[in-house]
């Protein structure tokens, strides 16, 4: 365990903030922290990144076994219920990771009914589950941040939700990295009707933690791939392809939100989801498992040793910073978001044994 101290102290530093976030947010949402005070955005129902307040929640209970944080824990996630039968694809993001590291039976029987949910959404025609209007904008369309989560929801609902998962999944692997006269993987498509799928503006192909996205449901896939439905030799090419063109394996430790912008701001959040990804691929057998583990530990190692704000600093200790929200609009481009630090959270936790990454 001394080699991997340093993923201890970090993990303590995170989760204290996490302490501190739950009494300056209350009964609300954190989106995301300023960079200088540490003061979190908050939304009233969690929009898409509410689950991941509660996966923090339950990472905190998990590692202090304390009654109070498990109380915090089932607390939030119970209100998420409101999100079981909205119309998004994020339902993936906001009711896999607010349920999937446990909270009894009341969290099951919500993951179970979101996935139900998830399942009658699901549209034989586009073969996938819409992105949905509840977030706003056209219903038909199909991007990469709406697959994770999604997939492991869906495969929870019998061989039906198995085989509707891996349609999903494999329909957007086709949009985003079908064209080939495309460096990048294209993130976000729409459907017209008469004239097909096409992309569309925003977010565009080099969108950093898209592609972190697409890298961790294919990954959730393979683990789960021991039926032809999944097509497993697809799912291997397909991850080789995000692998290289996403730079995962030889580009820098912290990307930045914009591959063409590489002097825009960085986005650890796309760092951290990547780093787990990663440590998922490392579970399966192979020769590359080992490299695959030691670039995630040291991706970690880099954003606890470089990003994250140390005790004694003028900032809260425990801050992830530099995290980009929406590069495009200007939103929150050098920040701490909540979905990083859950993801920082769970990397740190994998690494140290206290998270089996095959369950969440």
């Amino acid at each position: 365990m001394s080699e991997l101290r340093w993923a201890d102290e970090a993990l303590d530093a995170v989760l204290r903030r996490v302490g501190e976030t739950a009494r300056q947010v209350g009964d609300r949402f954190p989106l995301y922290a300023d960079p200088v005070d540490g003061r979190w955005t908050t939304t009233g129902r969690g929009s898409w990144t509410g689950g991941f307040w509660a996966g923090l929640l339950r990472l905190r209970a998990r590692r202090t076994g304390e009654p109070a944080d498990r109380a915090a824990a089932a607390a939030c996630t119970a209100r998420l219920a409101p999100w079981a039968e909205a119309d998004t694809a994020t339902r993936g993001l906001i009711l896999w990771y607010g349920t999937a590291l446990g909270g009894g039976a009341e969290a099951g029987l919500l993951r179970e009914r979101a996935a139900r949910s998830a399942l009658a959404a699901y549209d034989p025609d586009l073969g996938l589950v819409p992105w949905g209007a509840a977030l706003g904008g056209p219903r038909s369309r199909a991007r990469a941040d709406g697959v994770p989560g999604l997939v492991p929801l869906l495969a929870s609902a019998g061989a039906n939700g198995e085989a509707k998962a891996a349609g999903h999944l494999h329909r957007h692997l086709e949009l985003c990295l079908g064209a080939v006269d495309s460096e990048r993987p294209i993130p976000a498509w729409e459907f017209t009707g008469r004239t097909g799928w096409r992309p569309c503006p925003d977010p565009e192909p080099g969108w950093t933690r898209g592609e972190a996205w697409l890298l961790l449901a294919v990954a959730d896939a393979l683990l789960r791939a021991g039926s032809a439905v999944w097509r497993p030799e697809r799912l291997h090419e397909a991850a080789e392809l995000v692998l290289r063109q996403g730079e995962f394996l030889c580009g820098p430790p912290v990307p930045p939100a914009r591959a063409h912008h590489p002097d825009g701001p960085l986005d650890t959040s796309a760092a951290a989801i990547g780093a787990v990804a990663l440590l998922k691929l490392a579970l399966l057998p192979g020769p590359a498992a080992a490299a695959y583990r030691t670039r995630a530990g040291d991706v970690l190692r880099h954003l606890t040793g470089t990003h994250l704000t140390p005790p004694g600093a003028p900032r809260p200790a425990g801050l992830l910073g530099d995290g980009c929200y929406d590069a495009a609009s200007g939103t929150a481009v050098r920040h701490a978001l909540v979905w990083g630090d859950y993801f920082l959270a769970l990397g740190l936790g994998a690494l140290l044994g206290l998270v089996d990454l095959e369950e969440v």
